[in-house]
């Protein structure tokens, strides 16, 4: 374990992350659920995508076709768009006496952003340290910190904009940024 290399990924991988995104993600769904369970779905799925990155390396996305990845990508911020739009319908009161419970929350952030992170450039940017310090565990630790410090930023945000913002303006938000998402990530699956 090397305190030095744990701290030269940090900066790297923090800054990769911050106009990805995984954390447009996170600040969305916490408009919809606390932020803590989806900060704690958030975290589980950055923690299982460092292990794969430093453990398989770059040798996982020579394996893992592109296309595929953004393809399931696509489907799954289109889905989500499509339910945060659904929510915007249904009116303020029905949506706050209908708050999702905290493990759905949680499974939520951790499924969306489990399938978002494949193939995305922080699980590359891991790998790829990983590979030149030759210290999976360093360089896990750090980055790991580095998408934790992340998420806990866009649901405190994503906390911030539901109380400036109506219920049924910030799930049209939602379902607009997730509806984004997902054309960009099947343009990128053409492309």
């Amino acid at each position: 374990m090397s305190p030095a290399v744990a701290l030269a990924t940090f900066p790297l991988v923090f800054v990769a992350e911050l106009p990805d995104r995984s954390m447009f993600a996170s600040l969305v769904m916490a408009t919809r659920g606390r932020p803590l369970h989806v900060w704690l779905g958030a975290a589980a799925a950055f923690a299982v995508h460092v292990a794969i990155a430093v453990t398989l390396g770059a040798a996982l996305f020579a394996v893992v076709p592109h296309r595929a990845v953004e393809g399931v990508i696509a489907a799954g911020f289109s889905a989500g768009a499509a339910l945060a739009w659904r929510a915007s319908r249904s009116g303020r009161r029905e949506e706050v006496r209908a708050r999702p419970g905290p493990h759905r929350v949680a499974l939520s952030a951790f499924g969306v952003l489990f399938v978002a992170e494949w193939g995305d450039l922080t699980q590359i940017v891991t790998a790829n340290l990983a590979a030149r310090y030759g210290d999976a565990l360093s360089v896990g630790l750090g980055a790991v910190a580095a998408l934790w410090a992340v998420a806990a930023l866009a649901v405190t945000g994503g906390r911030t904009l539901l109380r400036l913002v109506d219920t049924r303006k910030a799930n049209q938000f939602a379902a607009a940024v997730l509806a984004a998402l997902a054309g960009y990530a099947a343009w990128a699956a053409v492309a």
